[in-house]
This record gives C-alpha cells, sequence and structure tokens, in this order.
C-alpha cells in the first residue's frame, strides 16, 4: 500500500469518526461518538444509574476510557509514521 493511500485511508477513518455532529443549545456543536463507543458509555452509566457501581467509579472508567482512545490513537499514529520513515 503507497503511502499516498495510507495517509488518505487514515483520514478518511478520522472524518468518518469524527462527522456527526449535534447542536447542543448552552454548548454548541458537539461531535457525537461512534455507536460502539456510544453503548460502551451507555453501558457505563446504566450501571451507575442501578448503583451496581458508584458513580465516581463510573466517571473514572469512563474518562479513562475517553483518555486511553486518545492515546491510542496517537500513539498509532506515531507508529506508523515512525515505520513509514524507516
Amino acid at each position: 500500500m503507497s503511502t499516498l493511500t495510507r495517509q488518505l485511508s487514515g483520514t478518511h477513518e478520522t472524518i468518518r469518526a469524527f462527522s456527526r455532529r449535534v447542536e447542543i443549545p448552552l454548548l454548541g456543536e458537539v461531535a457525537v461518538p461512534s455507536p460502539d463507543r456510544l453503548a460502551f458509555y451507555a453501558g457505563v452509566g446504566l450501571l451507575a444509574a442501578l448503583q451496581i457501581v458508584e458513580w465516581p467509579v463510573a466517571l473514572v472508567i469512563g474518562g479513562g476510557h475517553v483518555l486511553a482512545d486518545q492515546h491510542l490513537s496517537g500513539l498509532a499514529k506515531g507508529l506508523g509514521d515512525a515505520l513509514e520513515a524507516a
């Protein structure tokens, strides 16, 4: 696969992942996560609502998931750039 094809493929995936946006009155336009991420957050929220886990634990789980996802996407990009340069 050529470098240009890899770049365009990665860009297309990024655009597709964050192309859904919703207008929220006080916040403005907000990107909506993909359906699988929404299901995860809904599941954690449901566990907190049913008091299976405490709400601070649910917040930590959700926040950690967001941070890990951002870190892994940056890590994957850095790894791809390093492999490309090699």
